[in-house]
């Protein structure tokens, strides 16, 4: 049986339907074989594209001010998107010093299994960069707030730099997302999201896109991406739409939650050091200033009591929870060390300058004093 479908004339839905399926008949052969061969032609089969995806897609490109977007079914797989479409063996990545645990581990593998080498640079020095770059230099990789300590690039230097060079900027935005910061408008080639974070906002997706400032560089990621299967799914696409819409009201409350505790763990005597750039004594405050309208969501911090501090903290919360991701409206607690950056060595760790005691901090939208009084009790506890 084949089921009728509804003729929609004169209204259109409110929100955007989930288009759950795989594929899509076609009348005229030769606009099949055209769906096929680009990323805006009819809709063919899934894996190339969808509707509810693509809206995803066009939404998402157009916070970032860029041309087009790819989605993607998870954070990791836009970066490798990203970075396995435009490098090959032999090719060299210039990549900030202090990344994401998943993105510095990709590219070890890159480094280990496909002759990628790899140097790695201060994300706010572009001096250093260009120091570094090689004749097979293809792509500089930076994050707008790295995970989890907050250091902040310097966007216009760096993506200037990267241009003028001919390598291709790439800027993973997932903690800072549009509101507080639009890569391109910096100069950025590629915007990476995971959207499993603050763009879905409801710690009920797992997902990530691309955003392409150039036609032609988008349509040579998609190529790869259509290979590579890492396609998004209708139903996430779906549900990351509707957590778009409270985006700039979440990521308000976010920021200002973040401020009140970062400045009271800041004053607290268990605390060695917090990591939030709108904090004075930040290595970032002055360039997070300049580049933000506020300073983001996520904190880290380092305990005086190392190590035994911190599982003495982590095992204390109540409200907050121990959990994986950031950008719910639920705050989260981790420990990088054994958890988002549990692959690399001690000397890597070092490098990026996390340390046993190092807890992260996703805060979440719950009332400030609340966060307080759990903070609190846990650090004294």
């Amino acid at each position: 049986m084949h089921p009728p479908q509804p003729d929609i004339t004169g209204s259109r839905p409110i929100t955007m339907p989930i288009y759950q399926t795989s594929g899509f008949a076609f009348d005229d052969p030769a606009v099949f074989a055209d769906a096929l061969s680009r990323p805006d032609g009819a809709f063919a089969y899934g894996r190339y594209a969808n509707p509810t995806v693509r809206a995803l897609e066009s939404a998402v490109a157009d916070l970032e001010g860029g041309v087009a977007g790819i989605a993607t079914g998870s954070g990791m797989g836009a970066v490798n998107c990203a970075l396995l479409g435009l490098l090959g063996p032999g090719d060299h990545l210039v990549a900030q010093k202090s990344l994401y645990g998943g993105t510095a581990a990709m590219i070890n593998e890159l480094a280990e299994r496909f002759g990628v080498s790899v140097t790695y640079v201060s994300g706010d020095d572009p001096d250093a960069f260009r120091a570094a770059v090689r004749s097979r230099t293809r792509v500089l990789y930076l994050e707008t707030l790295s995970n989890p300590l907050n250091h902040v690039a310097d966007l216009p230097g760096m993506c200037a730099a990267a241009r003028e060079l001919g390598v291709v900027s790439v800027v993973d935005n997932t903690y800072a997302t549009p509101m507080l910061c639009r890569p391109i408008e910096h100069g950025a080639d590629i915007v990476v999201h995971s959207t499993t974070k603050y763009m879905s906002g409801h710690t009920d997706v797992v997902g990530g896109l691309t955003v392409h400032a150039d036609e032609e560089l988008w349509r040579r990621v998609w190529r790869f991406s259509v290979e590579l299967g890492a396609t998004a799914d209708p139903f996430a696409s779906w549900l990351t739409l509707r957590g778009l819409q409270t985006l700039p009201l979440r990521m308000e409350r976010h920021c200002a939650n973040a401020r009140h505790l970062a400045t009271r763990l800041a004053a607290h005597p268990a605390v060695a050091e917090v990591h939030w750039p709108g904090l004075p004594g930040h290595p970032s405050y002055e360039l997070a200033a300049k580049l933000l309208p506020d300073f983001g969501g996520v904190l880290a911090f380092d305990l005086a009591g190392g190590r035994a501090a911190g599982e003495r903290f982590m095992k204390a919360v109540r409200l907050a929870l121990l959990a994986p991701s950031l950008g719910g409206v639920e705050t989260l607690v981790m420990h990088p060390a054994t958890t988002s950056h549990r692959t690399l060595s001690a000397e890597e760790l070092a490098r990026h300058g996390i340390g046993e005691g190092t807890v992260r901090i996703a805060v979440g939208i719950e009332h400030p004093e609340d966060l307080w009084a759990d903070l609190s009790q846990a650090l004294t506890g």
